[in-house]
C-alpha cells in the first residue's frame, strides 16, 4: 500500500486518490489543498486545472503546470493553519509549507491559499505569501550606553553592539 504524499498517514487509495480520480469530492478546503499537492507530486495536471476556480484558470497554462510538476521532486507538505473551509463554509484559507527540489536545489514554498465553494464543490481561488508575523521582543532592548550583556564590562556600543 502506497502512503499518500499529502502526509495524512493514510494510504493513497483512501486519502487523495478518490478526489483526484473524481469518484468523491473534497469535503473541505484542507482536503482539496492536500489533494492538489498530491496531484502535483503525481503530475495529475487535469485535476489541478479542474480544481482551480474557472475564473482563475487562465493564469497558468496546462503546459507550464505540467513542466513544473514533472521537473520538481516533491518532499513534504505541512499544513500550518486552516481558517474556515469546513464542509458548511463558503470559503476558507489554508496556510501551508510545501518542500520540493528543482534543479537540485531544495525549496520551501510558504503560501496562504484561498478557496471558494460553489454548488457544493471546493475550488482553489488564489494564493500568495502570508503576512509576516511581527517579532515581539521577550527581553528589554539593550541601549547603546548600557553595559554589554556578554559580561565584558564594556558599554554595549563598544563591544557587541
Amino acid at each position: 500500500m502506497e502512503s499518500c504524499p499529502c502526509g495524512a498517514s493514510l494510504p493513497y487509495s483512501e486519502c487523495c486518490e478518490p478526489f483526484i480520480r473524481g469518484t468523491k469530492p473534497a469535503p473541505t478546503a484542507e482536503a482539496l489543498m492536500r489533494s492538489r499537492y498530491t496531484a502535483y507530486t503525481k503530475s495529475e495536471v487535469d485535476y489541478i486545472i479542474r480544481t482551480t476556480h474557472p475564473d482563475q484558470r487562465k493564469q497558468d497554462s496546462e503546459n507550464n503546470i505540467r513542466q513544473w510538476a514533472q521537473k520538481s521532486v516533491w518532499h513534504q507538505l505541512e499544513i500550518l493553519d486552516t481558517v474556515g473551509g469546513g464542509s458548511e463554509d463558503p470559503a476558507g484559507t489554508v496556510e501551508f509549507m510545501a518542500e520540493y527540489s528543482e534543479s537540485g536545489e531544495r525549496i520551501k514554498h510558504h503560501e496562504l491559499a484561498q478557496f471558494k465553494k460553489e454548488n457544493g464543490t471546493w475550488f482553489f481561488w488564489d494564493g500568495g505569501p502570508p503576512k509576516p508575523k511581527q517579532f515581539i521582543r521577550q527581553t528589554p532592548k539593550t541601549g547603546r550606553n548600557n553595559p554589554c550583556p556578554c559580561g565584558s564590562g564594556k558599554k554595549f556600543k563598544k563591544c557587541c553592539g
